[in-house]
């Protein structure tokens, strides 16, 4: 569940050269608007295409947050505000102009609150840090017997605009009906759109989770939001790990004869796991789960690791976890494509793959009670 707090929408208009900051938040009493903010919002905390990071102790945007998250004199509109102004200065430089809105977002995440009722919270904020500038800790009510596990976060998201085409009903002279077609240059996109540009700022430990496309000022590629904005280090995606663990593994299990797509399954199957526990994988831990008997391949595996330049950990959602990871997918080369559960593949009671002395696969599929069309 999602908790909106605060929310506001600022304009930019590249084409005409202004930009209309917001001195109003959001009505969330309306209905539509609190859903629209909602999903946007949904969307970017559970995207397998962010990048994480940390604020530098150099980063003036890390120090206002922190200056926010302490419930000063910053406010929320003001420092939406400032964002914005940020924004659109940077974004006005870039060679390829883009029209957009940008929407700042206050929410918690409740997802993660026990079965028993729900703690009061009390937030201390720590100094800034070159790693985690922002430091909530969170005190339980004891009386109440559980644990606020909720997650504030700071949310911002480059919203393009998209061209649309609606009816215009008008009349002729003489009153009668005569009805066109107009286009508009300022929907928004669908909430469940992919978005490109964004940041979630976790309020309470001062992970960043953030995307970008690549963008140019007078030539040179910049890396608006990372190195611009944020001032903050970053590894690789959710997505981008998973895709280098699984080459990894393929490599290896083909180097040394292993059927390399069960054991790729094994990995995705490693990771979901992983992530319904800690919300959070380790590379180094999945190659010796599927490398278990062979010290041999997780050696090289680990050895391929190292070069690859992964953390130690990669943080991943649940939600990520069941799209990229809970099944696996095949297709050989007589055109049969198979999807079936990651954790199958080290079960010989569901699905077993053999090769005969030319090394042609056979794949079979057992315990099966019922087929269905699809």
């Amino acid at each position: 569940m999602m908790r909106i707090t605060h929310a506001i929408l600022h304009a930019f208009d590249f084409e005409g050269g202004a930009s209309y900051p917001s001195e109003r938040e959001l009505d969330l009493g309306s209905r539509p608007v609190k859903s629209y903010v909602q999903r946007c919002m949904r969307k970017l905390a559970s995207s397998v295409e962010s990048r994480h990071g940390t604020f530098s102790r150099e980063s003036s945007f890390g120090g206002a947050l922190e200056r926010y998250a302490r419930g000063g004199s910053l406010g929320f509109v003001e420092l939406s505000q400032q964002l914005a102004a940020f924004l659109w200065e940077e974004l006005r430089r870039c060679d390829d102009l883009e029209q957009c809105d940008l929407l700042v977002v206050d929410f918690t995440d409740t997802r993660d609150l026990g079965s028993g009722p729900a703690a009061t919270a009390q937030a201390t904020v720590a100094p800034t840090t070159a790693t985690t500038p922002v430091k909530v800790a969170r005190v339980p009510a004891p009386s109440l017997g559980g644990e606020d596990l909720s997650e504030r976060f700071f949310g911002a998201a480059l919203l393009p605009r998209r061209r649309s085409f609606v009816h215009d009903l008008r009349s002729d002279g003489s009153g009668a009906p005569s009805n066109e077609i107009l286009r508009q240059d300022c929907a928004l996109p669908n909430p469940t759109q992919k978005l490109d540009s964004y940041l979630l700022v976790n309020l309470a430990t001062g992970a960043i989770d953030f995307h970008d496309k690549p963008r140019s000022q007078a030539g040179s590629e910049v890396d608006l939001i990372a190195n611009h904005l944020l001032a903050c280090s970053a590894q690789a995606s959710a997505r981008q790990a998973m895709q280098t663990v699984e080459r990894i593994v393929e490599e290896v299990a083909q180097q040394y004869g292993e059927h390399a797509p069960r054991a790729v399954a094994q990995a995705k199957h490693a990771v979901a796991a992983s992530a319904e526990r800690e919300e959070a994988f380790s590379p180094a831990e999945v190659g010796r789960q599927v490398f278990e008997r062979r010290p041999e391949l997780q050696e090289r595996y680990e050895s391929a690791l190292g070069e690859a330049s992964l953390p130690d950990e990669v943080p991943m959602r649940r939600t990520a976890a069941n799209r990229i990871a809970k099944n696996h997918r095949i297709k050989t080369d007589t055109g049969i494509e198979i999807s079936f559960p990651s954790e199958y593949a080290a079960d010989a009671n569901f699905i077993e793959f053999t090769a005969d002395d030319e090394g042609r696969v056979s794949i079979l599929i057992k315990n099966v009670g019922r087929i269905e069309n699809k």
